[in-house]
């Protein structure tokens, strides 16, 4: 079908009028009126014609009188809900549809008609066309609009699936129940069970059914949004948990017609949540337990006592930031997965925005927009201990020197930035890109700490210890610290500041992870965060590093650009149970030039490897249930030892067991990262 930026211009007129000059005529008016048109000999190649980008149609009564309209009848009820497409009728005079009942079986038969007697002026016939043209036009509008919802509920429906929530609607007049097939999976329902609002109800844990009457009641009183956690009951008597999310419906009168909101099986959180409380209550009843027998005691005992409630704080801090350190890891690497499937399609995408500016404008803000989340993922990685550390000697001055336009950016123009750099300073050991992350953090949580504008002062000094200092071993050391004039902390703020998912802004203004992930990366050093702060003076953050013995690295020359590139055609094997994921980047491949050959298993790759013919690359998701990607790549080189392979995984480094050289592609990865990857394991080769 032609363009859809814009309503048909193209559309053309068709013209059946066997008899006579009546063809000749219309098709020489039309052109004259800028109208292109289409002269059909008979009535089999008039229906043939008809597409939906036919402008409308001039047809005489009489080859229609006596002819089979079955076909031509069909085409128009077939039309679809946005188009009725306008017939122009040449009739002999007197015979209008309210004295001709030819002319009346027509008009049923075509629905959309407009009857012009014979003779006719030609400014008559001209003024119907352009009236037929102008009502065509805009079928075609409202066909864009059309397009444009149903792309937007498809888009919608994607991105509630993959954050498998349900979505529904509860109309609070006849409580008549609507929802998906996810929203039936959270009450433990398949898609085609029947699932009315009584069975809902039902299905609330008896002892959850007054919480959520409650909560209904002051939405419908107040018009503050729907939300509730509650216990579900499943069919099989197993109990689930389940959270709700809606927003009131009123109508203009001001009553509240329907709630339209989601659903989600929250039963992995709410259960890892209920261990990590119970674990929190044995650790706090084996504090206590201790504490006692350690109050009975003699007073040399009263030291032994405060060394072990130390350890013993220190144990439920390091279990607590375990287990969130577990469930952030985890959550990370699913949304990096979801990333790698917005990022990989929306790359491919833009190549195809052509000249569209407004669409490429779209697109490069959404691959921003995942961009971030793709950061955003690596500093929870970071903070999880799941994000290998690329350790060597970094220049620190130059690392600074390096950012300073794009520190001025970011604090805007209400700051000043002060620097002071000592002439010579020692490398120290740490990740350059990590530095640059936590150095920006820090410059940001000082700019934030400023409101009204002020002065940040970064500093680098060299320190030598000669003793332990808390978590710093005798030695030298490399010091970045960053200071503010901000509103500062006091002591109680300051000993949480390095907790995760503390933050002291305002909702959506910070993740709380910053210092967190700071200090943590620190720690993975060997150095150490700390902090200084006074209320109403301002903030002091000082990160110590150990000092390199070792000289900098000068980094490698540039890679090629993706479009400077000349690749071979080649033969993959492209694993990953996600069918999002393995579908993007099947695309890229495909773009890049390459035969792709997809499977969905460990067990299905294997049997194309064996029966399916010689593969230059074999491609693998390493997550993935029955067999890994680290036990596929295994199996692979048993059949095939010189075979390259990259195994995929969220995580920077790969998982204990693949004790073989492989390569590694990090997630979420681009299409030109992708096409590097393949380069060099190929040169490996």
């Amino acid at each position: 079908m032609r363009g859809r930026t814009i309503p048909n211009r193209d559309a053309i007129a068709l013209i059946h009028a066997p008899l006579g000059r009546d063809a000749q005529i219309a098709g020489s008016l039309l052109s004259e009126a800028g109208i292109p048109s289409k002269v059909v000999e008979d009535l089999q190649a008039f229906v043939q014609a008809l597409e939906e980008d036919t402008a409308f149609a001039v047809v005489t009564e009489e080859a229609l009188r006596s002819a089979d309209l079955r076909r031509l009848s069909a085409w128009i009820k077939s039309q679809p809900s946005w188009s009725d497409l306008p017939f122009i009728i040449f009739t002999h005079r007197g015979g209008g549809p309210e004295r001709n009942p030819s002319a009346a079986r027509l008009l049923e038969v075509l629905g959309n008609v407009s009857f012009i007697e014979r003779p006719f002026h030609a400014t008559t016939f001209v003024s119907v066309a352009n009236s037929a043209l102008r009502g065509r036009r805009r079928q075609y509008e409202a066909r864009l609009r059309i397009e444009a919802l149903d792309e937007g509920e498809r888009r919608l429906q994607t991105a509630l699936e993959a954050g498998r929530l349900g979505a529904w609607e509860l109309d609070l007049t006849t409580h008549a129940l609507e929802g998906s097939s996810i929203f039936r999976a959270v009450f433990g329902r398949r898609p085609a069970d029947a699932f009315t609002y009584e069975d809902l109800l039902a299905a609330i844990h008896p002892d959850d059914v007054n919480k959520m009457e409650s909560v209904m009641h002051a939405t419908m009183a107040s018009g503050t949004d729907f939300a509730i956690e509650f216990r579900v009951v499943w069919p099989d008597g197993t109990v689930h948990w389940a959270e709700n999310r809606a927003q009131l419906y009123r109508d203009r009168t001001g009553k509240a017609i329907k709630l339209v909101g989601v659903s989600s099986d929250v039963t992995d959180r709410i259960s890892s949540e209920v261990q990590q409380r119970q674990l929190n209550e044995i650790l706090e009843e084996r504090v206590v337990e201790r504490t006692a027998e350690l109050h009975k005691a003699h007073a040399v005992v009263m030291a032994e006592m405060a060394h072990r409630e130390r350890a013993e704080a220190q144990l439920r801090q390091a279990q607590k930031m375990e287990a969130i350190g577990q469930l952030t890891g985890g959550v990370a690497h699913d949304f990096n997965n979801l990333l790698m499937a917005v990022l990989g399609n929306l790359e491919l995408l833009r190549k195809y925005a052509g000249g569209d500016v407004k669409a490429a404008r779209l697109i490069d803000g959404a691959l921003q927009g995942a961009r971030r989340g793709a950061s955003l993922t690596q500093r929870l990685l970071a903070f999880a201990r799941r994000q290998d550390l690329h350790v060597g000697p970094v220049d620190l001055g130059k690392l600074v020197g390096e950012m300073a336009d794009l520190i001025k950016r970011t604090v805007g123009t209400g700051i000043v930035i002060e620097t002071s750099f000592p002439a010579s300073l020692d490398a120290v050991l740490g990740d350059s890109n990590q530095l640059e992350l936590a150095l920006l953090n820090l410059v940001v949580n000082a700019r934030d700490a400023m409101p009204n504008g002020g002065t940040i002062r970064i500093e680098l000094r060299q320190a030598n210890l000669v003793r332990r200092d808390g978590d710093l071993m005798p030695g030298q050391y490399g010091v970045l610290s960053v200071a503010d004039e901000g509103h500062g902390m006091d002591e109680a703020t300051l000993q949480k500041a390095i907790e995760p998912f503390f933050s002291t802004k305002e909702l959506g203004k910070g993740t709380g992870l910053g210092l967190s992930m700071i200090h943590g990366l620190a720690l993975q050093l060997k150095g150490t965060l700390r902090l200084r702060s006074t209320p109403e003076k301002g903030t002091t953050a000082e990160l110590w590093l150990p000092v390199s013995r070792q000289e900098p690295v000068v980094p490698e020359e540039a890679v090629l650009p993706l479009e400077d590139r000349r690749f071979r055609p080649l033969r993959v094997l492209l694993v990953d149970d996600d069918f999002l994921i393995s579908m993007s980047s099947a695309d890229m491949l495909v773009d890049l030039g390459h035969e792709v050959v997809e499977a969905n298993s460990g067990k299905e790759a294997l049997a194309h490897l064996t029966g399916n013919g010689r593969f230059d690359l074999l491609i693998t998701d390493y997550s993935m249930p029955q067999m890994t990607g680290g036990e596929l790549a295994k199996a692979a080189r048993d059949l095939f030892p010189d075979l390259p392979i990259l195994i995929a995984s969220g995580y920077s480094e790969l998982p204990p067991g693949v004790d073989f050289d492989v390569a590694r592609l990090a997630k979420p990865y681009t299409q030109k990262q992708l096409a590097t990857e393949i380069e060099r394991v190929l040169k490996d080769v």
